[in-house]
């Protein structure tokens, strides 16, 4: 299991909100150095019961090629709040609250690099499909085509029959589905991190992560995660019609496999990267090679839009509200 292995903030990131047309979201955002940025920001989204926090290893190098790096909670997942219905974790309400973020991280309507790690990437690539102008870039990170399969599906399987046993018959009682996540965090996760010798202080924040998200969008994302449609055919004209976009997979990674990945670039017509030695999660695994493989991506994109002259490079404000760690 990759997992965190630092949650302190390096000096140039910041906990806070980033607010939208469609609320709030907890992000941390990272500025370049004296906090003049003069490239176009990046805009990052995590998988499946991950969060945020999954960026840190790269926020603070991607943000030195002088760009603001906005990695932020899906809602319902960790300190973003959480939808009011089950319909607010449908695939096409996040990939609308991405669009949103976008607009706000943008700014000045130039668009951003998106990102987007496993489950994100498919939440990514439809927000892509929906209003392909938002974005300068799109970066599929550790994400396949399409249904996730092997050990992958057997455990949101395992998910759904603990969560959701009557297949579709969510319990309306919130509180009972949080009690079932807090005994299987209890009975299995923790003892698992545990055994493979995690830090106390970071299974205390997968636990916090764990107890804080919202069990609906568990139930709501895992059968997205195993109907996922291949949208790879339309987001290939996408490419064509002139959308930069990579594919980054780790050589090792037990998701989708290496294979499959590499084949999904190959009929995107998009960049591809094997990160070596790395598994399901580059940014934590290969921090180093994935800020520099996502760094060259960007800059190489941006130099097929006009850029901002010298002497109109101002310094750019916080987004959100400023806090010392969202809540």
């Amino acid at each position: 299991m990759s997992t965190i292995r630092s949650l302190q903030l390096p000096e140039r990131v910041r906990s806070g909100w980033l607010t939208t047309a469609r609320g709030r979201f907890a992000m941390l955002e990272a500025q370049p150095a004296r906090g003049v940025a003069h490239r176009r920001p990046a805009l990052l989204i995590h998988g499946y019961t991950g969060s945020k926090e999954n960026f840190l290893p790269v926020l603070e190098p991607l943000a030195a090629a002088g760009r603001a790096v906005i990695a932020i909670d899906l809602r319902g997942q960790y300190q973003s709040p959480h939808a009011p219905g089950r319909d607010g974790y449908s695939a096409s309400a996040l990939a609308s609250d991405v669009l949103a973020m976008a607009e706000a991280v943008a700014g000045d309507g130039t668009g951003v690099h998106l990102v987007g790690h496993s489950m994100g990437g498919l939440i990514a690539r439809d927000g892509v499909l929906r209003q392909p102008a938002s974005f300068l870039s799109l970066t599929l990170l550790g994400s396949g085509p399409a249904a996730i399969a092997g050990q992958r599906a057997a455990d949101l399987r395992t998910v759904l029959a603990t969560l959701d046993p009557a297949e579709g018959a969510t319990p309306d009682d919130l509180a009972q589905l949080t009690e079932l996540v807090r005994r299987a965090w209890h009975g299995q996760h923790e003892p698992q991190a545990r055994a493979e010798g995690v830090d106390d202080h970071i299974i205390a924040f997968l636990r916090e992560r764990t107890l804080r998200t919202c069990p609906v969008s568990l139930i709501m994302l895992a059968r997205y995660l195993l109907e996922c449609p291949d949208r790879t055919d339309e987001l290939a004209d996408a490419v064509s019609a002139g959308l930069p976009a990579q594919v980054v997979y780790g050589e090792n990674d037990d998701a989708w496999p290496a294979a499959e990945q590499d084949l999904m670039a190959r009929r995107l017509g998009a960049d591809r990267t094997c990160i070596p030695g790395a598994a399901h999660s580059p940014a934590i695994e290969a921090p180093v090679t994935t800020a520099s493989t996502l760094t060259e991506f960007w800059n190489s994109a941006e130099r097929l839009v006009p850029t901002v002259h010298t002497c109109e490079r101002r310094r750019r404000p916080a987004l959100g509200v400023a806090v010392t760690r969202a809540s």
